[in-house]
């Protein structure tokens, strides 16, 4: 049986995790034992729901208990400090978006997981809702010109601001554009703001990339959707999340910690932050200018 811990309990995504591991044992061999954060009323009720063994206090506590963790926590401003000591320890650690918040953050665990070793995952869900292969394949558009991705996102948020939803549009790009690499430097953003509405520009691997981000309010969550325009066409599609849309995450990090292979290498992993940060730091730059 290999035992799972989970750090970052406050997200839902943690819901639908146990739901898949140990309600519906959707991985034979694999289960959530212990859940980080102490004894709050949301750990109480999860462990009574997973029926989960055991609650600590900090995510080091859980290195004698398990044999694989996944961080879900909001703000990715803590997912390196969460997940530093486990990886450090050799256990596979899958960082739920975003893996981090800044470049620094980023190579740290990168080089945490390098020096154990320790595999590493992360990734948005939007990667693998059907509608990117529609997107991704040029057979109807032809050579692609420009890209454009829509959905929520808050500069204000109290979970780093546009990095919480807003990672989901960059990782949708990049898988449609094929997974370029992009350097730390390589790429910068023109941004403006109107508004809840925030629009950035960028150009990655030779194409126009447009990020349309909308802040969502207590009523209305614009829902994300991506327009692929190529020189014989355009592809439009909302990109649909169900029920189960954490389901293949999960199955990938279940196969890295069988096979002990990451998915994904350091350059990609670190690609989507690299994006994300030139976004933010275009918007930063743009709110200091008198």
């Amino acid at each position: 049986m290999r035992r799972i811990g989970f750090i970052g309990t406050e997200n839902s995504h943690t819901d639908h995790f146990i739901r898949f591991l140990n309600t519906e044992q959707r991985h034979p061999g694999f289960r959530v034992v212990a859940l980080a954060g102490g004894g709050t009323e949301r750990n109480e009720t999860l462990r009574a729901q997973g029926g989960i063994e055991q609650v600590v206090d900090d995510p080091a506590d859980l290195i004698p208990l398990v044999d694989a963790a996944i961080i879900s926590t909001r703000d990715g401003a803590r997912h390196r400090e969460q997940a530093e000591p486990l990886l450090a320890a050799g256990i596979p650690v899958l960082v739920d978006k975003p893996f981090a918040t800044t470049i620094d953050d980023a190579e740290a665990m990168l080089d945490a997981a390098e020096k154990a070793p320790a595999v590493l995952v992360s990734g948005s869900a939007l990667r693998f809702v059907p509608q990117i292969a529609d997107l991704a394949d040029d057979a109807a558009r032809g050579a692609l010109r420009q890209l454009s991705i829509v959905g929520p996102g808050d500069p204000g948020s109290e979970y780093s601001g546009l990095f919480f939803y807003g990672i989901h549009h960059v990782e949708a790009a990049l898988e449609i554009l094929g997974n370029p690499v992009v350097e730390p430097g390589s790429v910068t953003a023109s941004v403006t703001r109107d508004g809840d509405t925030t629009v950035a520009l960028l150009r990655i691997a030779g194409v126009a990339v447009v990020l349309t981000f909308i802040v969502p309010d207590a009523d209305h969550r614009v829902p994300f959707h991506a327009t692929a325009t190529g020189v014989d066409g355009v592809v439009a599609r909302e990109l649909t999340l169900d029920r189960d849309y954490n389901a293949p995450a999960l199955a990938r990090f279940v196969t890295t910690v069988e096979t002990g292979r990451a998915p994904a290498g350091r350059k990609h992993l670190l690609s989507p932050v690299v994006v994300m940060s030139a976004v933010v730091e275009a918007l930063e730059n743009r709110r200091e200018r008198p």
